[in-house]
């Protein structure tokens, strides 16, 4: 058997890339025919900042786009704690954009990304996607089609969903995670390793994480779907201890176990446990999730539309993912416009399997915010949504009653006062 050159390897690689971005950028090109005889233009972008209350509430980053035809597109690019600097990132692209043609997508992607030569970063990768989404959004209203429609149409009738649960020790996890199944999901995340104080402690943080699992999976069955965030808290060695005593529970992935400096670190974990392993919300563009696919170091690419680079960009990081045969699980810890922005992704692609959402559908605070319509559950699986564009809107006078305050994240230590990671 002819061993392959790391040249070889490079060349399949960009090939693969090369024809998952063939395929989209056809398809787009086809919905910007369509949509040619309106003669849209943008006129103005403003971004909203929003505040979710509460003390230290975090923040959540809007851009409106508007055209000459009276349509607009709503985007996103909450990034926690950063939320001033996204925003000011966002508007950094007005002067660009202004009287361009909205349906341009792919060529002013390619413009924000390429000219500021300074490429790359949550900041500037989140500013891209919020202004992608509206685009996307203001394209499907042109043409009266929802967003997965312009991209293939769809690969599937439902979209699985996972939640979020948690608690305090493992009879709380228990009740938590039993309660979220008896509402009708298939599936949750939580950290399970635990902190006490904002404080680390490697050895007795593992050993409670796998207690809580443990009981998490006695309450709730062998069936549901128990997804396992570590939220790169954890050091390596923590991250192997936790993964091989986790095993006999059978998660379906163990998430950001390891940080995303060092690709080996991630090797490392793939060697020592049988675990499926996740990985991606602090990952960018295609070019982030190319050596993730090609050494295959995990089992689900985890992409966040929101910072990702977009509608477009995910699409095209899946398309890469499933030549190597892994599955999406997009990130989402964001508003209703990152879940629907997502959602009309992954009903389009093939090797899609699981979505995040951290709130249930139910929650008086988004239905306030947003008008338009909403996403449909049903026995923890989305709907298709059916309206034009993204299929939701920002009421603008509910935004500026919830300005923004500063965040700030938890700062974890460990027991000698050192940073730890998260």
């Amino acid at each position: 058997m002819p061993v392959m050159t790391r040249r070889d390897f490079l060349y399949q690689a960009s090939t693969i890339t090369a024809a998952a971005v063939g395929s989209t950028q056809a398809l787009l090109a086809q919905a910007r025919a369509q949509a040619k005889p309106l003669n849209l233009k943008i006129t103005d972008l403003k971004t909203f900042i929003v505040n979710r209350g509460g003390t230290n509430g975090s923040n959540y980053v809007f851009v409106k786009i508007y055209t000459n035809q009276g349509l607009s597109g709503l985007g996103e690019g909450s990034v926690t704690s950063k939320e001033a600097t996204v925003a000011a990132a966002i508007e950094e692209h007005k002067r660009y954009l202004v009287g361009k043609d909205p349906t341009d997508i792919e060529m002013h992607w390619q413009a924000m990304y390429r000219w500021p030569r300074w490429r790359g970063g949550p900041i500037l990768n989140s500013a891209i996607s919020a202004v992608e989404i509206a685009l996307w959004d203001i394209l499907g209203q042109a043409l009266g089609q929802p967003i997965w429609k312009l991209l293939g149409g769809k690969a599937r009738e439902r979209v699985q969903m996972y939640v979020h649960a948690g608690g305090s020790g493992p009879q709380a996890y228990a009740q938590s995670w039993l309660q979220a199944k008896q509402e009708g999901w298939t599936g949750c995340k939580a950290a399970f390793i635990t902190t006490h104080n904002d404080v680390v402690e490697p050895m007795s943080s593992v050993t409670e994480g796998i207690a809580n699992l443990k009981a998490v999976r006695e309450a709730v069955g062998p069936d549901f779907r128990i997804c396992i965030d570590l939220h790169g808290i954890a050091t390596p060695t923590m991250a192997v201890d936790f993964c091989r005593r986790a095993e006999e529970y059978r998660p379906f992935f163990v998430e950001e176990a390891t940080q995303i400096e060092d690709l080996d670190e991630l090797a490392h974990l793939r060697s020592s446990t049988r675990i499926p392993l996740a990985t991606g919300e602090r990952l960018f563009t295609k070019y982030g999730f190319a050596p993730i696919c090609q050494r295959h170091l995990v089992d689900y690419v985890q992409p966040d539309v929101v910072h990702c680079g977009g509608i477009l960009e995910m699409k095209k990081i899946a398309t890469i993912a499933e030549a190597y045969r892994i599955e999406l699980a997009p990130h989402n810890p964001q508003s209703e416009v990152s879940t629907l922005a997502s959602l009309h992704v992954d009903f389009c692609t093939p090797n899609f399997a699981i979505q995040e959402i951290t709130h249930r559908g139910n929650e008086q605070y988004w239905k306030d915010l947003f008008y338009g319509g909403g996403i449909t559950y049903t026995k923890g699986f989305a709907l298709p949504p059916d309206r034009p564009g993204l299929g939701v809107d920002l009421d603008e006078k509910v935004a500026a009653q919830r300005p923004y305050k500063p965040h700030t994240r938890q700062q974890l230590r460990f027991p000698d006062g050192g940073i730890a990671d998260h």
